[in-house]
């Protein structure tokens, strides 16, 4: 079985890169939208004391691994950028997977956050130190002593691929839809595709073009709704550039377009009912096959799981090369995937290439695992035992002067999540801001303060589309606990963030760090 590697070290030769610093005041990690944003807002703050580690040789995160065929956004290009960074060149609605990685590039040259950038500079392990009021953060290159330790990894940056029985019994080729193989030619193979998640959803298209025999295996039907996508005219962009308050006027039509959204999927999910007219229509007109229609009608609430946008899915499906297996998978073998028929037969489905679309670990992040609090219990402990869970979604209680950006139950399901990372940003610098003020060496949440705003959390999810609309999804960990997303409109979230309220923590002055 060939397994293709992921986040490969960067090209430079140890010696060719700048040297790692042994202490800053804050170090970043990552540098996807999170990471590149709180960079690219320290330098306009004035902070110069800081670092990026960044285990890929460019920056661009999730957008700079997730390269397969069809990759691109569901959220309108002009809402999915910064705010601070308007790019009026955006050549179609919905912005495909190379634009927004020039677009990150780009910005990060643009607003002079390269130099702290540390590329091929992975994080091993952060330990915090109570008497020096410290992270000691090992990396792949060295270990770095930090003040304010901000993890902007973000949660579609490790791969879930299922354990199947077998699997390491096969001989053919083997990937995730996120460590795409690009030199592996899928002309004339049988392919087995392994999930329908929204990347699943856009490679499929065009894996069934190429290949002899396309066999996807599903276990929930996912809703498809038509994708409103066209190219944006010269013209169009010409006015952006022209008029900066045009594109300005345009991004806000598209949030409170998308914010509506949430009347449906939170505040009255019956009306998902009018949606799910539109995608059956969308579903009949594309699916002329009745069998292959029952096959891909799902069984829930529409938005239940992720609402996915494809004009080419159903087609794809339904050519003569394509085939759609509802059945379990029993185990993989040397050169097919097994199945359970309803009779209990066993079906074999000879394949040469498995490609998993099974989405990302993001209810378990293995980031967690490496990040140690001052007693010595890792967050990933932290959070199996009481949960996972977040004050604002961005700070843990037991663990000083951590910030993580698209932490718990702030991802979202409508809108743009980067709308929700510069309002994180936002509030970690008013805390890096305000303890300085105060004499504050660091800040950790009271664990009675976490507790009761993650309690108001799920009482406000509920009763959404997300927590009871009859399905499974990875919006729910183990224990069927949402701990992903944000339960109502972001505007709330935004102001709640406008201001870092010191009184709902716990501080250590300054005094102490000094005497270490």
């Amino acid at each position: 079985m060939t397994i293709h590697a992921q986040h490969q070290p960067g090209p430079q030769a140890p010696d060719a890169r700048p040297a790692l610093p042994t202490r800053v005041r804050v170090l970043v990690v990552g540098t996807g939208f999170a990471g590149l944003g709180t960079a690219i807002r320290l330098r306009q703050e004035g902070e110069r004391d800081f670092a990026v580690l960044e285990r890929g040789a460019t920056v661009g995160g999730t957008w700079r691994d997730n390269s397969y065929p069809g990759c691109a956004c569901d959220v309108p290009s002009h809402l999915y950028s910064f705010s601070f960074a308007p790019n009026p060149h955006w050549s179609r609605a919905f912005s495909p997977q190379p634009e927004i990685k020039a677009y990150l590039e780009r910005t990060a040259e643009q607003f002079g956050v390269l130099p702290h950038v540390h590329f091929g500079t992975e994080l091993l392990a952060a330990r915090y130190d109570d008497v020096a009021a410290v992270w000691r953060v090992e990396t792949s290159r060295g270990v770095v002593t930090a003040e304010v330790l901000v993890l902007g990894s973000g949660g579609l940056s490790e791969p879930s691929i299922p354990s199947l029985p077998g699997l390491e019994r096969f001989e053919g080729t083997t990937f995730h839809s996120a460590t795409w193989d690009h030199e592996h030619d899928l002309t004339g193979r049988r392919v087995a595709v392994i999930g329908t998640g929204a990347s699943a959803i856009q490679f499929v298209p065009h894996v069934q073009q190429r290949a002899a025999r396309l066999t996807l295996f599903q276990r929930t039907a996912p809703w498809v709704m038509p994708r409103r996508d066209r190219a944006i005219t010269a013209l169009e962009r010409r006015l952006f550039t022209a008029v900066p308050a045009l594109q300005k006027l345009n991004r806000a039509g598209i949030y409170v377009g998308r914010e509506s959204w949430l009347i449906g999927f939170a505040v009255k999910p019956r009306l998902m009912a009018i949606a799910e007219r539109i995608a059956r229509l969308h579903l009949r007109r594309q699916v002329p096959d009745p069998v292959l229609r029952d096959r891909l009608t799902p069984r829930f609430r529409l938005g239940c799981k992720r609402v996915l946008l494809s004009n080419d899915y159903y087609p794809a499906l339904s050519q003569p090369n394509a085939e759609v297996v509802t059945d379990p998978i029993l185990e993989v073998t040397a050169d097919a995937v097994v199945t359970r028929a309803p009779d209990g037969r066993r079906l074999e489905h000879p394949v040469d290439t498995i490609i998993f679309g099974t989405g990302f670990q993001v209810s378990d992040p293995p980031i967690a695992a490496r990040v140690y609090g001052p007693d010595g219990r890792s967050l990933k402990q932290e959070w199996v035992e009481n949960g996972m869970a977040a004050l604002h979604g961005i700070t843990m209680a037991g663990f000083p002067n951590l910030f993580l950006l698209v932490g718990p139950n702030t991802g979202l399901g409508h809108t743009s999540i980067v709308y929700m990372i510069e309002a994180q940003i936002a509030y970690v610098l008013g805390a890096l801001a305000q303890m300085p003020v105060l004499g504050v060496a660091s800040v950790a949440p009271r664990r009675d303060v976490q507790d009761a705003w993650n309690a108001d959390l799920q009482e406000q999810l509920a009763g959404t589309v997300w927590n009871a609309g009859g399905c499974s999804s990875w919006y729910l960990d183990s224990n069927g606990r949402n701990t992903t997303l944000w339960p109502t409109f972001t505007l709330p979230y935004r102001r709640t963030l406008s201001r870092f309220d010191v009184t709902q923590y716990e501080t250590t002055p300054v005094r102490v760090r000094s005497a270490a």
